[in-house]
């Protein structure tokens, strides 16, 4: 089935698109910056450096991070952040909505994978 990939290019020249989203619902779902970023098979760094590119981006944190301690590190998503990825997603949906039949005709005419040489 063919599907539809959305980034968005805004006026301060940031962009968000799928990889940027997938590392918050990753931070989300984990609690931590390096646990979302194994997840994603990026370094911490670069885990880092989006999320920071995020902020820089809006003006604002997506993400809170606490230092490890007593009590351990983590990380979650600041209200902003979740806000983010919630209406990426409601964009995404509703544009895949609008081209399904589109997405559908191309699909059709698309040829088929090679089979398997297993």
């Amino acid at each position: 089935m063919a599907s539809l990939s959305i980034r968005i290019d805004l006026d301060s020249e940031g962009r968000i698109g799928p990889g940027k989203i997938a590392l918050l619902e990753a931070i989300a779902r984990t609690g931590s910056i390096s646990a979302a970023g194994r997840a994603m098979e990026m370094s911490y760094r670069r885990a880092w450096d989006l999320v920071d590119e995020l902020g820089r981006i809006f003006g604002t944190p997506v993400v809170l991070s606490q230092t490890g301690g007593k009590h351990g590190g983590g990380a979650r998503l600041t209200p902003f952040g979740t806000e983010l990825v919630e209406r990426y997603r409601q964009i995404e949906e509703l544009a895949a909505a609008a081209a399904r039949a589109h997405l559908d005709a191309l699909q059709a005419h698309a040829a088929p994978p090679p089979p398997d040489a297993g």
